[in-house]
């Protein structure tokens, strides 16, 4: 703890040191107010340890493998097969990487004067916070933000998979791999594995993948991981795991077989660190699946405690928590009295193989609003690197608009969606998200000037 706040008494103390609770406390360190951030493990939570971050990395390798399978096919002279990722190799760049937004962290902690303490805490009266250590700090506002962690389903064997903190300790890729779940990480996951070596098979309980997503884009993607060689079971609902001497196999409710698997993935969603926080004893409220509520303004049922990130279970994404965090410090400690985020419209991708990015309202979504007045565009493509080698993956472009008084003139028809699958959709989304968060319409659209040969292009071409 630095000297400053030596007497234990603070102005806000941040439980938690992932994203959101390191975005709250450097804001609030900026307005002046003295901190503490308790977090008992690696700094930057999910998202740096076993999230976003190594995730983009082992994505940006398969993309590099998928890369030079297209580059063999034009002409340069690689080996058949390729060369193999050396795991370990890479492993060690990307865990360089981390350490190094390790110490950035550290360095800016110790310049902003904000008191660090490897504990545990947790809430023992209104104002205090108990370390593990024995001590006590003080402090008029709180925040918690200890984010979640991945929960699998309560079926036989499934101690026998990994997660995806598992996955991030392979320094192979597994020959045969099955993986269970049809949200952002199984997506993500199944596309890297394939493209570096490994057989991939998803078991998807609904119909589709990525529920919460336009539903054509989705299933384009379905089509192309088939095209990659990913096989989706959909309608499967798993009763056990049993490992045999040649694998694990996975039994699912009809008492069907399907495997051996090398590996197997529970990719079947996350649940939040709301336990052991003492939040019962002080009255602040959490739903049925542990989450804890907070209003527009992050507080919670209790003053002056607040809350961020994956603890409250909505829009779980890095960017959101920090968002969160930054205005609300904002509000508390830099006299913005109404800062809060606005959670409508916030932009997402998944970093599948080719990556998805969507904004705004999907076309149920819409229709439900807005009835027979949505409009429905699109463009479906196979972009130049694909066409040129004659590669089947095909990309897929839609904008959900809505036609003011049923008017179909396109400055008329204000864009409410947009939804991209193909490459470098994760690049092209966010400002194409600053137009829709401003109210652009389709002749908006219509009135820039395309950027001739690119993908991008698609979208102010539609309609």
């Amino acid at each position: 703890m630095n000297a400053a706040a030596g007497d234990g008494h603070f102005d806000l103390v941040v439980v938690g040191g992932g994203s959101g609770g390191l975005a709250g406390a450097f804001r609030a360190a900026r307005h002046g107010a003295r901190v503490a951030l308790l977090e008992p493990g690696a700094l930057g939570g999910t998202c740096v340890n076993v999230g976003c971050v190594p995730k983009k990395a082992m994505w940006l390798a398969a993309e590099l493998a998928q890369k030079m399978g297209l580059a063999r096919e034009l002409g340069f002279a690689l080996p058949t097969p390729l060369p193999p990722l050396d795991w370990r190799a890479f492993i060690a760049f990307r865990q360089k990487y981390i350490a190094n937004i390790h110490a950035s962290y550290l360095r800016r902690l110790d310049a902003a004067g904000i008191a660090l303490l490897p504990v545990r805490g947790r809430l023992a009266a209104a104002g205090v916070v108990a370390c593990e250590n024995g001590l006590a700090l003080h402090a008029p506002q709180v925040l918690l933000a200890t984010g979640g962690r991945t929960q699998r389903p309560a079926i036989d064997g499934a101690d026998l998979a990994i997660d995806s903190d598992g996955f991030f300790a392979l320094d192979a890729a597994p020959r045969r791999v099955a993986i269970v779940g049809a949200g952002y990480v199984a997506v993500e996951l199944a596309g890297v594995l394939q493209a570096l070596g490994s057989q991939v098979e998803l078991f998807v309980r609904g119909r589709r993948l990525l529920e919460g997503f336009d539903a054509d884009i989705a299933a384009q993607l379905a089509e192309d991981y088939r095209q990659q060689g990913i096989h989706a079971r959909f309608g499967t609902s798993l009763r056990s795991l049993r490992r045999t001497g040649e694998g694990i196999l996975l039994r699912d409710a009809d008492a069907r077989d399907a495997g051996p698997y090398d590996c197997v993935i529970m990719a079947t969603g996350r649940r939040p660190n709301s336990d052991g926080l003492g939040l019962e004893a002080l009255g602040v409220e959490v739903d049925a699946r542990g989450f804890v509520e907070v209003d527009d303004f992050q507080r919670t049922s209790v003053p002056g405690i607040h809350a961020v990130g994956d603890l409250c279970g909505r829009a779980q994404l890095t960017p959101v928590a920090i968002a969160a965090a930054r205005r609300l410090m904002d509000r508390l400690f830099g006299g913005r009295e109404g800062a809060r985020l606005d959670y409508d419209d916030i932009p997402t991708v998944v970093f599948s193989h080719p990556p998805i990015g969507k904004v705004g309202l999907v076309e149920e979504e819409a229709r439900a609003a807005h009835g027979d007045a949505v409009r429905v565009h699109s463009a479906g493509f196979r972009p130049m690197l694909h066409a040129l080698a004659d590669s089947p993956q095909r990309s897929l472009f839609k904008l959900v608009c809505v036609a003011d008084g049923g008017d179909d003139a396109p400055e008329r028809q204000r864009v409410v969606g947009i939804h991209l699958l193909g490459e470098a959709a994760d690049e092209m989304l966010q400002g194409f998200a600053v137009a829709l968060k401003r109210g652009i319409t389709l002749a908006d659209l219509h009135d820039t000037v395309a950027i001739h040969p690119t993908s991008a292009e698609e979208v102010v071409l539609m309609g």
